[in-house]
């Protein structure tokens, strides 16, 4: 029998969970969301990423109803792996809010 593809691996999910415990919060609500980050694009090319991490920021601030934002390392590199000049046209995330009312976002490479 094949297995789905469309569910999370067992490996998947214990890292998922290793994850939130390094944060050392209990979640409250997760969501996957995909950014858009297609008016970036209008930004001075020296201005592009720095403006793409801001609007992520901004993003999840509005769709989460939180006042900070995390965003985890492998996400910033991510963003940041074309250089300052070409940022990813959008991105997909997984957003966690904890009890505090403070979201981390991750990237979502494991929810594909």
């Amino acid at each position: 029998m094949a297995e789905d593809s469309s569910k999370p691996s067992e490996d998947e999910a214990e890292e998922r969970e290793e994850e939130e415990e390094e944060a050392g919060e209990e979640v409250e609500e997760e969501r996957l969301y995909v950014v858009p980050f297609g008016r970036v694009w209008n930004a001075p090319r020296p201005y592009r990423t720095p403006k793409a991490v801001k609007a992520l920021k901004d993003f999840i601030k509005k769709h989460m109803k939180v006042d900070r934002v995390r965003v985890d390392g492998k996400l910033n590199q991510f963003i940041w792996g074309r250089s300052i000049e070409k940022p990813p046209r959008k991105i997909r995330v997984r957003v966690t809010k904890d009890r505090k009312g403070v979201a981390t976002a991750y990237l979502a490479e494991a929810a594909q």
